[in-house]
C-alpha cells in the first residue's frame, strides 16, 4: 500500500524503568504526557524511517543458499521539524535548565515515544508508525547569515533511535493501519505512548483519527 504525506508527529516522555508515559507537566512535555507537533510550531517537514528490517544474511550449502538468517531490526527515524518549540526539544534531547535562561546536557538520554502519522493515497485513513521507546539526538546545528534578499532558516533537525519495547515482546515498533476491522485508536495510544489515556476534556494533545486533508 503506497501511502501521502506526512499528517502528524506525536511525542512523548517515557520513565526510562517502565517505559510508562510521564504525564507530571514539569518533567514531561504536558499534562497528558504528549504533544502533538502541529501548526502552532509549524509542523513537521519529514520523519524518514529506515532500519525497519534487519539485514540479511545468506546461509550456502552444496554450492547453493540454502536459507537465511534476518538479523533484528533496528529503526531510525530522520525528523526535520519546522519550529518545535524550545523547552520541548531541551527536553527530548535531555538538556536540563539552569533556571536562568541556559541549558546544557543532563548528563542521560530521556527516553521518548514516538508516533509518525502518514495516509492512505485516498485520504481515507491513516498509517501509523508508533515508536514507544527510544532516544533522540541533534549532532549538529548550521547557522547562516540572512541575505539581501531572504532569511536563511535552519530547521529543527533530529534523529531517533528506536529500541526494544517491552510492550511489543521487545520489538521496537509496531505499525497501524485505521482501515483495519479492529482498529482501536484508545489501544494504539496506550500501547505506544506507555498507558496514556486521552483527556476529554482537553484539546491540542490528543491523537484523533480523521479523513481528508
Amino acid at each position: 500500500m503506497a501511502i501521502v504525506g506526512l499528517k502528524m508527529v506525536t511525542l512523548g516522555l517515557v520513565d526510562i524503568k517502565t517505559q510508562q508515559l510521564i504525564t507530571d507537566a514539569s518533567k514531561g512535555l504536558s499534562s497528558t504526557g504528549i504533544v502533538q507537533v502541529d501548526s502552532t510550531m509549524l509542523g513537521s517537514k519529514t520523519a524518514n524511517i529506515t532500519g525497519l528490517e534487519g539485514s540479511i544474511t545468506k546461509i550456502s550449502g552444496n554450492n547453493v543458499t540454502q536459507d537465511v538468517v534476518v538479523g533484528p531490526s533496528a529503526p531510525s527515524v530522520a525528523l526535520d521539524f519546522n519550529n518545535l518549540d524550545f523547552v520541548i526539544k531541551q527536553k527530548i534531547l535531555g538538556n536540563i535548565s539552569d533556571g536562568k535562561g541556559g541549558y546544557r546536557y543532563g548528563g542521560s538520554k530521556p527516553h521518548v515515544a514516538v508516533m509518525v502519522e502518514s495516509q492512505t493515497l485516498d485520504r481515507a485513513n491513516s498509517i501509523y508508525f508508533g515508536f514507544a521507546n527510544g532516544i533522540i539526538s541533534a549532532p549538529s546545528q548550521n547557522v547562516a547569515t540572512d541575505t539581501a534578499t531572504a532569511e536563511t532558516r535552519e530547521d529543527d533537525n533530529m534523529t531517533y533511535s528506536a529500541l526494544a519495547a517491552g510492550v511489543w515482546d521487545n520489538e521496537p515498533y509496531k505499525i497501524y493501519y485505521t482501515g483495519d476491522e479492529g482498529f482501536d485508536e484508545a489501544a494504539m495510544m496506550k500501547e505506544v505512548f506507555g498507558g496514556y489515556v486521552a483527556n476529554t476534556g482537553s484539546t491540542g494533545t490528543t491523537t484523533t483519527t480523521t479523513t481528508g486533508k
